[in-house]
């Protein structure tokens, strides 16, 4: 143990007493942060520059008109991306856009066709297609900027798809409001033909034996006669009426079926927003559960938890409002069932914001999390879980075909009541000619009553053929219920289906920039190259005239010089990071000293590798700096590289310290922590095993390949 100490105090003094050792080694010190730094200034806050971008954005788009109103996709296209400032939109034509691709001046073309508004507006015909913006793009300019104007193509068409909606839904759904109030404005005048049918239908016993009296007693049978005739004009108009609004009403129906099918995606998207939500809420439990929180982390955590449950809180309500707007067209208990489950996942939402309350107030308080309260939020988000994936599960199978099948009852309904008006109003003038002929001067009336009475049997089958359809189709169904449904609000209605979700985003463990989320790397990265910068220009075998040492006390004396020299690279570069850089980290002390020990054990692995096997060890610890370099998740996530990546990530030193450094950047888990550096400390024993154990047998078995490596006057 003295020799150990002798070589390294003489080491130490030798760097201190000798001006150009001393002006080396402090470079070998500082060069490393200098590698880290510039990287990461470089990296800083590269996305909050994109306005420098260029995208090119070519409009041909002639217009059109949806229900008599104009569009222009286009134009609201260019005049949204006047005011986007994400992006550097340039507006040119099209020969001067595909040029300025080629050539480089754009990153990409966003190219609007002369049919956009058309191919839209197409949407209300049999044969609906869908619009088409050309988006060509320079790939070989630079590996990124593609993703980049890939995003703002992807924004356009988003914007694009819910101005739309929101667009052709509000003009849908006023045209369904006029009809409605057409409707419900000739509603007594259907409700009058519908009266005189049935009435005429109770009636017609009555009206045969008046015939057979009004053989006897003219004057009486003509006065019931005439009546009858006045009354014909009025059935005649009643019915013609009646005629005209059953066809809207069944045209109405084939829209509203059309318009279910838009629609029932997006209320499943919001029945599976409330299932995710209540999965994020027993996250949030286990978190809490499974380990001992920072109270400012797990206060955060619960704020977070509270604005989901608000927003999943909101979504309820309106998918109960949905339903019980369906309650009324639909079986009794279908929608009931699902009323019921809206209203207990409603009950059990409002409990877990009580429940987030407690705990927030018991972590403010410095009291802990409560277990119990804790175990009582885990089992209400997985009991809201289920019942919300049930009602899912529920929408394709029961409640859509429900709501279908109303819709195409009530449109077969107002196509029979179309029939049967067109009957009667086929038999009217039928009667209209019995009651003409009857009303003829008294010296034939005798004998035109016997013509009726001879034509009433006919006319009372057909009277009572029409009153039974129509008491058939009220059984199946309410014409007030199609009104109601008509009247709905225009424009909370479009606005809802152009943008049924909001999204709230909630970072966990925000780090400000980019800069500081790829600091990690960066520094670990410049911690291995000052390793190797340490082995390249001092030596790791101690030469003393006089002196022998033995191999142990050689490895373990000059590591401890190469080991000052690692930290001393360590504290410029990580205090460097924090106070030169001002990078972001919630544990700075952490952060330095999970650098130090990092440093340590990769200062062991290169030191050891090349005390060993010498100019190799050099080799093999550069190819150990591309793997790491490549395979250690430092820049992409593992899971997005390639398999031999993947299956060499556990076993490189890099990918532990790395994540010992994203800890203490955006929060420590001290499981991942301990886990970390147990992994490291393994890494640590098998470089001292490799310097201890297999350093002499390896040097003796090599001495003489070394010796001949030199001798050739090119190898040192």
């Amino acid at each position: 143990m003295k020799n150990i100490w002798t070589i390294y105090r003489t080491d130490i003094k030798r760097m201190v007493t000798n001006w150009p050792a001393a002006i080396i080694i402090g470079g070998l010190i500082v060069l490393p942060s200098l590698y880290a730094w510039f990287n990461i200034v470089a990296s800083w806050d590269p996305y909050s520059n994109t306005k420098g971008i260029q995208i090119a954005v070519v409009n041909q788009d002639a217009g059109t008109t949806l229900i008599d109103q104009p569009i222009n996709v286009g134009k609201e296209i260019v005049a949204a991306l006047k005011e986007n400032h994400d992006l550097g939109w340039t507006f040119v034509d099209q020969e001067e856009a595909l040029h300025g691709v080629k050539h480089g001046s754009y990153y990409a073309s966003i190219i609007i066709p002369q049919d956009m508004s058309a191919r839209i507006g197409t949407i209300l015909t049999n044969n609906p297609e869908k619009a088409i913006i050309l988006y060509v793009v320079n790939e070989k300019i630079n590996a990124i900027a593609p993703k980049i104007t890939d995003k703002g193509a992807s924004t356009i068409i988003q914007q694009v798809s819910s101005n739309f909606v929101e667009t052709a839904n509000g003009t849908i759904f006023k045209i369904f409001h006029a009809i409605g109030l057409e409707i419900e404005h000739e509603l007594p005048s259907i409700l009058k033909a519908r009266d005189l049918i049935l009435k005429l239908d109770q009636h017609f016993p009555e009206l045969n034996e008046t015939v057979k009296l009004a053989l006897v007693d003219v004057e009486k049978a003509y006065k019931i006669i005439t009546d009858a005739k006045d009354s014909l004009p009025v059935v005649q108009d009643v019915a013609q009426k009646g005629k005209q609004l059953s066809s809207k009403v069944a045209n109405v129906m084939e829209h509203g079926e059309s318009g279910l099918i838009s629609i029932a995606p997006l209320v499943k998207q919001d029945m599976q927003s409330i299932a995710d939500i209540a999965d994020s809420v027993h996250e949030t439990a286990v978190a809490l559960q499974a380990a001992e929180e920072d109270p400012s982390v797990g206060v955060a955590l619960l704020n977070r938890t509270e604005a989901k449950l608000s927003i999943a809180s909101s979504i309820v309500k309106r998918l109960i409002a949905w339903h019980d707007k369906l309650e009324t067209l639909l079986p009794a208990g279908l929608v009931q069932r699902k009323l019921e489950r809206l209203h207990a996942i409603e009950d059990r939402f409002a409990a877990q914001t009580a429940l987030v309350q407690s705990l927030r107030s018991a972590l403010e308080a410095g009291e802990g999390a409560a277990k119990d309260l804790l175990g009582h939020l885990d089992a209400s988000a997985v009991e809201t879980a289920s019942i919300t994936n049930t009602l899912v599960d529920q929408f394709d199978t029961e409640l859509i075909p429900a709501i279908e099948s109303k819709l195409q009852e009530t449109a077969h309904n107002a196509n029979q009541v179309t029939e049967v008006l067109n009957t009667g109003l086929q038999d009217l003038p039928d009667v209209a000619k019995l009651l003409q002929d009857a009303s003829k001067a008294a010296p034939v009336a005798t004998q035109e009553l016997h013509n009726i009475q001879h034509e009433l049997p006919s006319l009372e089958q057909k009277v009572h053929r029409i009153a039974g359809d129509i008491r058939d189709l009220e059984s199946k169904g309410n014409i007030q219920e199609v009104i109601d449904l008509l009247l709905h609000d225009v424009q909370k209605e479009s606005q809802f289906f152009a943008q049924p979700v909001e999204l709230k985003e909630q970072k966990l463990y925000p780090i400000p920039n980019y800069g500081s989320a790829m600091t990690p790397f960066y520094t670990i990265l410049s911690l291995w190259v000052g390793a190797l910068l340490l082995v390249s220009l001092l030596s790791v075998d101690v030469h003393e005239e006089g002196i022998r040492y033995k191999n142990h006390e050689v490895y373990a004396g000059r590591y401890l010089t190469f080991l000052t020299c690692a930290l001393l690279q360590t504290l410029i570069c990580t205090l460097g990071d924090l106070y030169v850089l001002h990078t972001y980290a919630v544990d700075k002390l952490w952060f330095v000293l999970f650098g130090l020990y990092s440093s340590a054990i990769f200062m062991l692995i290169v030191y050891s590798l090349v005390s060993v096997f010498g100019n190799v060890g050099k080799a093999i610890a550069i190819v150990m700096l591309v793997l790491q370099v490549a395979g250690s998740g430092g820049t992409f996530p593992i899971q997005m590289l390639p398999q031999f990546f993947q299956r060499l990530y556990p076993f490189l030193p890099f990918s532990y310290s790395i994540s010992l450094i994203r800890e203490a950047t955006g929060g420590i888990l001290w499981d991942i922590v301990y886990r970390d550096l147990w992994m490291l400390l393994i890494f640590a024993g098998l470089a001292l095993l490799l310097g201890l154990v297999l350093k002499s047998p390896i040097n003796r078995g090599s001495a003489e390949l070394v010796k001949k490596a030199k001798d050739s006057r090119i190898i040192h």
